[in-house]
């Protein structure tokens, strides 16, 4: 996190752990802020990755899920940077900024990630380099939220994956009403007051729970190459292209949406208990073996945790997954906010 940044915000009351916002304050109001109205979120939890040069936009192009032939300032692509055995390392947003295509995605890939690409740029003309402290990313999420980054941009986007811009800053929309917003940092603290006149302030672990709400998976370090991209839902959330050409395990992908019917999905889910990306999930229908991983994690308004979950679509139906063991506490689940192709 900027230092500057990082020192206002805690003039604003935020509580600091391990660099990250956790919270300001009062950490159930947060979450029945963003249930219920307006939250404005930090998001120094996410890197960016910038690549420049005329060739940045096929490197990218030849690496990733989706297609960005059509990217342009006004818009952004949800994709996912996979192994060579099709699983997932990252996934992101990407956008444009000026000069540069920009990938969001969290710190603790970001190093990572970039060296990886980094490699395969070999003579083509593109540099790469970590621009997570150029800019101030915020989230803005709840009714009324389209008119304060009307307020902050001088317009906002009409539709999911729409970009618009100012000189200081940027609005991707993520859904109905929310959105990722970027600021210059000499910018932020007046956006943020701007902001925060009426929306709640929280902490990280709150907007992962919208996040979550929303799902939207998140690949994490504890998750990273375990999952084929349509295990995590991502085709359903376009973030796969299956009309580009190659990208590193595209053929596995391919294979998985063509060829018979996909056994893993992710859904949605509430437990009673503490749980983390990487926990095994557990199902009598398998005999008691793990049947998948959680895939997200965050504490839920009014207690529990909400977790993305991806895992046998056996087990989901059968009804009763338990968590890190059979005797474990059992997964309510929730309908996802969009179908499951079947």
């Amino acid at each position: 996190m900027i230092p500057a940044w990082s020192e206002y915000l805690q003039t604003q009351g935020a509580v600091l752990a391990d660099g990250v916002i956790a919270d300001f304050g009062d950490p159930d109001a947060e979450r029945a802020a963003a249930r219920d109205g307006l939250a404005l979120a930090d998001l120094s939890h996410y890197g960016l990755i910038a690549f420049s040069g005329e060739e940045a936009q096929t490197f990218l192009h030849g690496q990733i899920t989706n297609d960005l032939r059509g990217l342009r300032d006004n818009n952004a692509v949800f994709a996912g940077y996979c192994s060579p055995k099709g699983r997932l390392l990252a996934n992101f947003l990407t956008f444009r900024r000026g000069g540069d295509i920009l990938l969001m995605l969290p710190r603790g890939v970001r190093e990572g990630v970039q060296k990886r690409l980094t490699l395969f740029v070999l003579r083509a003309k593109v540099k790469v380099r970590d621009a997570s402290d150029e800019w101030v990313a915020l989230g803005l999420s709840g009714d009324g939220a389209e008119t304060l980054v009307r307020g902050l941009f001088g317009g906002a986007p009409a539709h999911a994956m729409d970009v618009v811009g100012s000189d200081t800053g940027w609005a991707v929309r993520l859904g109905e009403t929310r959105f990722d917003l970027f600021v210059a940092p000499e910018a932020a603290p007046a956006a943020w007051q701007s902001l925060a006149a009426q929306a709640r302030p929280v902490g990280a672990p709150v907007w992962d729970w919208l996040t979550i709400a929303a799902g939207v998976p998140v690949i994490l370090p504890a998750t990273q190459d375990h999952f084929v991209p349509q295990m995590a839902n991502m085709e359903v959330l376009q973030g796969v292209s299956f009309h580009k050409g190659c990208y590193p395990g595209q053929e596995i992908v391919a294979r998985s949406q063509y060829l018979g019917k996909l056994k893993r999905r992710m859904y949605l889910a509430h437990v009673d208990a503490d749980a983390a990306p990487g926990d095994e999930l557990h199902s009598p229908e398998l005999g008691g073996q793990s049947c998948g991983l959680v895939a997200n994690a965050a504490p839920a308004p009014g207690g529990g945790t909400d977790l993305l979950a991806v895992m046998q679509t056996s087990s989901h139906d059968a009804g009763e997954v338990r968590l890190r063991s059979t005797d474990g506490p059992r997964l309510v689940f929730r309908p996802l906010p969009y179908a499951l192709e079947t």
